[in-house]
């Protein structure tokens, strides 16, 4: 019975404590989202950074390139999309009017049976939908703008706590840590360190898997003769950070524009190449790379994206599976610090080694 109660308060503590810190996150999402992109982001260039450090190259000219070489990805790919855009437009026209034309056929036959009439009463209404509420528009409009003003500001803090943690990852840390008792900076330092190294394989597996799932779909696409097959394929790319629903949203996405654009029996093939990529990344891919990142169930994970949607959107998608898996581990190699059990036979990948200057976020040990 005593050790019941023992575990219920410490229960209800846990719960209290992630109570105050979800209420912060909603509270402070314009600064907390920012920061966690730029510890992604960290964790994504920090090898990189080491490696050239390691090849004697100046810190701050390692961590200059590593940027510079970041951001040229980015751009590129940014460039690719437009340009890909702009050359199909002339082609997205035509094939529009052309999929136009079989929409209002297919609904001129049972069991629709739309004429011409009401079909242009239902555009009719829909663009007086559109127009309709000046007002609205206009302050929507100024809404937009605000809301653009925060991303300029969240993406200047993500872009300078990314060059911070760069620099000195390991001092932010060592700082952290020291605001602990001294007994308890063992456990403190040990759960860094485990959550530093899950959230770094985690970043470099996703991305790869991410790379697989765009450029699948998006070959399938372009073989279909699909307009804005690159996009397609960025899309897909981008929301296959969101594990589960962005597979599902974007494979949706690629089939309904086969099906419009292209006819039934491209969809079906879209269908079958958009489940042949995600059966091949779950159970090819997954299994191989994730596996050892990512030390999470299933339902944990859908059950984390659902949350994370509901309290912070998209982001929270974004963030749900990574912090679960960081929390995962941190937690776990604080009980084996504090209670003195030995790691497993297999402790997953190799930890950021603390002494290495490169190696921003690595705990002290």
């Amino acid at each position: 019975m005593r050790s019941a109660s023992e575990w219920s308060w410490r229960l209800l503590v846990i719960v209290g404590l992630a109570a105050v810190v979800i209420y912060l996150v909603m509270v402070f999402q314009e600064i907390v989202i920012p920061l966690l992109v730029a510890l992604l982001v960290s964790a994504l260039l920090q090898p990189v950074v080491a490696s050239l450090v390691r090849r004697h190259w100046p810190k701050w000219l390692a961590i200059l390139l590593t940027l510079v070489a970041f951001a040229a990805v980015l751009g590129a790919l940014v460039l690719l999309v437009v340009w890909q855009v702009r050359a199909g437009l002339p082609q997205l026209e035509r094939e529009s009017v052309a999929a136009y034309d079989r929409v209002r056929d297919l609904l001129r036959q049972p069991p629709w049976s739309v004429s011409d009439a009401q079909l242009a009463g239902y555009i009719s209404s829909a663009g007086d939908l559109i127009t309709k509420d000046s007002g609205q528009i206009i302050g929507g409009a100024v809404r937009v703008g605000s809301t653009t003003g925060h991303l300029l500001a969240g993406a200047l803090i993500a872009v300078f706590a990314t060059i911070f943690m760069l620099i000195d990852g390991g001092g932010i840390w060592r700082w952290i840590t020291r605001l602990f008792p001294s007994s308890g900076r063992p456990a403190i330092s040990a759960a860094g360190d485990a959550g530093w190294t899950t959230l770094s394989s985690f970043v470099r597996v996703q991305i790869l898997v991410a790379l697989a799932n765009g450029v699948g779909i998006g070959l399938v696409a372009f073989f279909l003769g699909l307009p804005l097959a690159i996009p397609i394929g960025v899309v897909v790319l981008l929301a296959s950070f969101i594990p589960v629903i962005g597979a599902i949203v974007s494979g949706i996405i690629a089939v309904v524009i086969a099906l419009v654009f292209a006819g039934p029996v491209q969809a079906i093939i879209m269908l079958a190449g958009v489940l042949l990529v995600h059966l091949l990344e779950a159970h090819v891919m997954q299994p191989l790379l994730v596996g050892g990142a990512v030390k999470v169930h299933p339902l944990a994970v859908v059950v984390g994206v659902a949350a994370g949607t509901g309290i912070a959107g998209i982001p929270g998608a974004l963030f749900a599976v990574p912090l679960i898996a960081v929390a995962n581990a941190m937690v776990t190699a604080m009980l084996r610090t504090v209670h003195g059990t030995p790691p497993a036979n297999d402790p997953g990948p190799e930890p950021v080694a603390v002494a290495d200057p490169a190696a921003p976020l690595a705990p002290e040990t």
